[in-house]
């Protein structure tokens, strides 16, 4: 196992304490998850998940954790993800895996969100990751020229096995913004969401409480409510 998987490894484990049995845990999506997957099943746990994608949840299906359609609860009491990218003010990037629509509806409906990350994940400035943005199929192409003309070198998500463009669960394409840094996390987020055939961006703003970055020292960094990250 490599630096980087042992890390993410090590950040799922500790997430494991913050679990509680008869909770309703939002599960993210992604290599780290996986790993959180296979301890929570190991543990003695027992709680209902509500997932962000089909590979999350054919995963617990494998691991017998019981899940739950997200409109059949009334509440999510903490969900466990990972991210793609963490700066200092706990805004990330996330969509790495094509599942951030799903990963932010159940985000948007947990009373609290914790982050396992490995160590390469955290910066000071967002934009090392490049942004996903997923869109409607039809007018894709018009989206690709408007983020072209404001400088968000995008890019059409699509498949290394057939090239063609990727397909999220929801039905949607993923546009890529290969930036180098986002100095203003907030303002490109309202450009976004300003944008007729737009679904969903993946800048995670304000919604990060906890994240858990693994290493020979678990570190553990909590979001302070003054947070918020604008330059």
């Amino acid at each position: 196992m490599n630096i980087k998987d042992l890390q993410k490894k090590q950040a799922a484990e500790a997430a494991i304490e913050y679990i509680k049995s008869d909770m309703v845990v939002g599960l993210g999506t992604g290599s780290t998850v996986s790993y959180f997957l296979d301890a929570l099943a190991k543990s003695d746990r027992r709680i209902v998940g509500v997932t962000t994608s089909k590979v999350t949840s054919e995963h617990c299906a494998a691991l017998k954790i019981p899940i739950i359609d997200i409109d059949e609860v009334d509440h999510i009491d903490v969900t466990i993800d990972g991210a793609d990218e963490v700066d200092t003010y706990l805004n990330g990037i996330k969509g790495g895996g094509a599942a951030l629509l799903m990963e932010k509806i159940v985000a948007k409906n947990s009373k609290e969100n914790i982050w396992i990350v490995d160590s390469s994940k955290v910066h000071d400035t967002l934009g090392s990751f490049p942004l996903p943005v997923e869109v409607i199929p039809y007018g894709s192409g018009q989206l690709l020229r408007q983020f072209t003309d404001k400088g968000l070198f995008p890019k059409l998500r699509r498949s290394q096995i057939d090239n063609q463009p990727v397909i999220t669960d929801a039905g949607h394409y993923i546009i890529d913004c290969h930036m180098t840094t986002i100095n203003n996390p907030y303002a490109l987020a309202d450009y976004f969401e300003s944008q007729v055939g737009v679904v969903e961006h993946g800048l995670f703003l304000n919604i990060c409480d906890r994240v858990i970055i693994g290493g020979e020292t678990i570190q553990i960094q909590e979001r302070q409510q003054n947070q918020m990250g604008i330059k």
